[in-house]
């Protein structure tokens, strides 16, 4: 390894290891996301698939068939298709929430329109769905397809579960498994499948996925409230959003009638003041919140970490295994 190599993190040393192969996913991108009779969807498109993110999901479907011996070539449609059903969901989302920047650059939606939006997402899922059917798996077809309606129950019910402190961790959970670990966990198994590998290989590979994703979502929420230079994120931006998330949810647990009704004027009603974040920050660490918050980030990853140990020692299984554990580096 050289030293150049021995200084980039897990995921950019995979995306090295698996360079051909993410060339071959980005030119299938740049070749499906074309359209002759409506400009609008290369525009918006490629303003957020080409606006530098990692490729994390499409990486782990490339990975997952490498590790498993594949060989062919099916495994960059497949990835092609993560990363439009990614690329559709963050779109549609970046609508719901009204949001302006998403990786430091204005949405589309700021920079277009709502309706663009929603109609290129639109697109992009038919794609992905094009894409899906190309390598004529029926097995693959299902995984992918059934994530993409995962994908979109959890969002309805994280819509439903916004703002109701009644909101327990079972249905955190479950809204965490469909918005975030459902691709992830797809991502990874079809790799497997496409692969022709056994049953219980496929499953450690959807077991892998899943629980890294969830650790991903959970490690995603905590740093809202750590914060810190390191992370790139504002404290308390998931506060002043009134976004119900594991920390708030254990806190409000264990709060006794004046803290509940705290809870209940910032997040329920939207009544938030000056020095109501320093407030909701003191009783998150009075109760142990945060820390344990950060115990249960770790005991996914650590499923995630267990569920790839049962393959052969590689050099994929390894950055597969460093992945997980950049995921949770910022909280361990």
């Amino acid at each position: 390894m050289s030293l150049d190599e021995s200084r980039q993190k897990p995921h950019e040393r995979l995306a090295t290891v698996l360079a051909e192969d993410l060339d071959a996913v980005n030119a299938l991108i740049r070749e499906r996301m074309a359209s002759k009779h409506a400009p609008r969807i290369p525009e918006v498109t490629a303003h957020l698939v080409e606006a530098g993110g990692k490729r994390l999901r499409p990486m782990l479907t490339l990975a997952a068939a490498r590790l498993c011996g594949y060989d062919g070539a099916d495994h960059v449609k497949l990835a092609a298709t993560v990363e439009f059903i990614h690329t559709a969901t963050l779109l549609h989302d970046d609508v719901v929430d009204e949001s302006a920047k998403r990786r430091g650059r204005p949405t589309a939606n700021l920079l277009w329109d709502n309706k663009s939006s929603v109609l290129v997402g639109d697109y992009l899922f038919a794609r992905a769905f094009q894409l899906m059917t190309e390598p004529g798996n029926l097995r693959v077809l299902n995984i992918l397809s059934d994530a993409a309606a995962t994908i979109a129950e959890g969002e309805v019910l994280q819509l439903t579960a916004a703002q109701d402190l009644s909101t327990t961790e079972d249905i955190y959970l479950q809204v965490v498994r469909g918005k975030t670990a459902a691709l992830f966990s797809a991502a990874t198994e079809v790799g497997g499948v496409i692969a022709g590998r056994p049953d219980a290989e496929v499953q450690a590979l959807f077991d892998y996925g899943d629980a890294l994703g969830i650790a991903f979502q959970i490690v995603d929420d905590l740093l809202d409230y750590w914060g810190g230079d390191a992370t790139g994120k504002n404290v308390g931006d998931d506060f002043r959003e009134r976004k119900l998330t594991l920390p708030l949810i254990k806190a409000f647990a264990k709060a006794d009638e004046a803290e509940r009704a705290f809870w209940k004027r910032v997040i329920e009603k939207g009544d938030q003041r000056e020095g109501d974040l320093e407030t909701a920050m003191d009783l998150l660490n009075r109760h142990g919140a945060l820390e344990a918050t950060r115990i249960e980030a770790l005991a996914w990853s650590a499923k995630a970490k267990a569920a790839m140990e049962g393959f052969p020692p590689s050099e994929l299984r390894d950055l597969l295994i460093g992945v997980n554990d950049y995921v949770i580096e910022r909280v361990s």
